[in-house]
């Protein structure tokens, strides 16, 4: 083992303990981050209006303090960008992470405290590499740098601006130089082309052990390396490389394509759920498909069920809640628009179960982004296929047909035949949802599969700004925007 593993392995080690003290106290750990939040944010605007100083409990919180969404918490995240200090957390914020959301070309401007990055976000990309190296003691991924494909920032009135990736890579790039590549000036360009131009020249010959980021993006990337490089794998370009830390979406669409890429029984695909509000879980153990709630990231969560809203005590297993958070960004009870589904409560476990907003419904269908996702995988696995991404919006009724769903589909592989994919694709989709079933007794037809020539999706995220691609959605703004792409 070198001496960089045996350093990091004491310096995680304390980490580890406290980690295994949250699993164990969960509802005390978080009624500790509600107090601490409660103390912080008392002498702020918002907690004057609010009277925070007064709260001495969970159920006298939610009591006082009203729920918000983007648009109701909006004019407090305007004042905080105009320059106004202590409006919803201490101090001046100076970085807004600007989130355009899956349903709606509008930007979301996120508050980021310099407390948030240090001890929720760069703790949460701590704490990955703290259980990884736990789960695989003779791992040498520290003899090496971890790939960041980061987003791009600008300075307006003061404040930075854009991506979260790139924001955490400015305020880190002092020590996260030593542990990550490429280099700050380069991770941040703006234009995708000349970023991943940049980063082939830069990181080709450099020992990269692990990536990071958005499947999606990776996966265009990792493409354009072994084009710049000739090679027929990156395990012939980086033959240390051992783990992709991901999040953004779900990854089942994507692991066939990364495992052509990287064909090793020795790399590990490691889930994390790192958003705009803040990083919220992990994958701890690499024998399940969930991942641990992080309870002590200066975040307090609670969890919408209809009207009902509760803490993590109230939850159940195998439900799915809209999530709420009150944390060190500023944020009080905001929902950040994510649906999570508990797997476990001892310890509190979750897995992503779609955006609330993102699902089809024109004809009483209620399909969910988990629905499609684990048809999609069933219909790929029945035919060979690989998908590289999807979309889905609906074909309205008329007098003389029937409504029906219309797949766009990129595909990495094409199935063995599309006609069998399609018809696998709508007995996964019957199976997994009774409403859609029943609605395909009556309403709707078969979904219609549309083929789209490779790089139309990744084309539409930048000529929309885009990290992800909208799965579900109840119009056909976004089909018509990838067909006329």
């Amino acid at each position: 083992m070198s001496l960089r593993n045996r350093i990091l392995r004491a310096y995680f080690a304390p980490r580890l303990r406290a980690i295994d003290r949250f699993r164990r106290y969960p509802v005390e750990t978080q009624e500790r981050m509600l107090r601490r939040l409660l103390r912080h944010g008392a002498d702020t605007a918002f907690g004057r209006q609010y009277d925070l100083r007064h709260v001495r409990s969970v159920e006298q919180f939610q009591s006082k303090v009203d729920t918000f969404d983007y648009d109701s918490f909006k004019p407090y995240v305007e004042r905080m960008k105009a320059g106004e200090r202590n409006v919803t957390a201490v101090g001046r914020v100076r970085l807004f992470a600007r989130s355009s959301g899956t349903t709606s070309d509008r930007s979301k401007y996120i508050p980021v405290t310099r407390e948030s990055v240090l001890w929720n976000h760069t703790l949460g990309m701590r704490d990955v590499a703290t259980l990884f190296s736990a789960n695989h003691p003779d791992t040498q991924i520290f003899d090496g740098k971890t790939l960041t494909l980061g987003g791009s920032c600008n300075l307006e009135n003061g404040c930075w601006t854009g991506d979260l990736s790139a924001l955490l890579i400015r305020e880190m790039d002092f020590w996260s130089g030593w542990f990550r590549a490429p280099r700050t000036a380069t991770a941040v360009i703006p234009d995708f082309d000349a970023k991943a131009e940049a980063i082939c020249r830069e990181c080709a010959d450099e020992h990269i052990t692990s990536f990071a980021g958005v499947p999606s993006w990776n996966l265009a990337l990792m493409r354009r390396v072994l084009e710049y490089t000739g090679k027929r794998n990156l395990l012939e370009v980086w033959p240390d490389l051992c783990l992709f830390a991901h999040g953004g979406v779900e990854f089942a669409p994507y692991r066939s394509s990364f495992e052509e890429l990287i064909p090793s029984d020795k790399m590990n695909y490691m889930e994390t759920y790192n958003a705009s509000e803040g990083f919220f879980a992990l994958a701890d153990d690499p024998s399940r498909s969930d991942m641990l709630l992080m309870l002590d990231y200066g975040t307090f969560y609670e969890f919408r069920d209809g009207d009902r809203i509760v803490p993590l005590a109230g939850v159940e297993c195998g439900k799915a809640y809209a999530m709420l958070v009150t944390s060190n960004n500023g944020l009080w009870r905001y929902e950040i628009g994510d649906r999570v589904e508990f797997t476990s409560t001892n310890p509190y476990r979750i897995r992503f179960a779609g955006r609330t907003r993102q699902y089809i419904n024109v004809f009483g269908e209620e399909l969910i982004v988990d629905n499609a996702d684990r048809a999609l995988v069933e219909a790929c696995r029945r035919t060979g296929a690989r998908v590289s991404e999807y979309s889905v919006a609906p074909c309205y009724m008329s007098l003389q047909q029937r409504g029906a769903h219309e797949w766009f589909v990129e595909f990495e592989q094409e199935p063995d035949d599309r006609e069998r994919f399609a018809e696998a694709l709508d007995e996964a989709l019957r199976a997994a949802n009774s409403d859609y079933d029943a609605k395909r007794l009556t309403t709707l037809d078969r979904q219609r599969l549309t083929v789209l020539p490779a790089g139309t999706f990744l084309r539409w995220m930048r000529a929309n700004r885009k990290n992800k691609v909208p799965r579900l959605v109840n119009d056909r703004r976004v089909a018509d925007g990838l067909t006329h792409e």
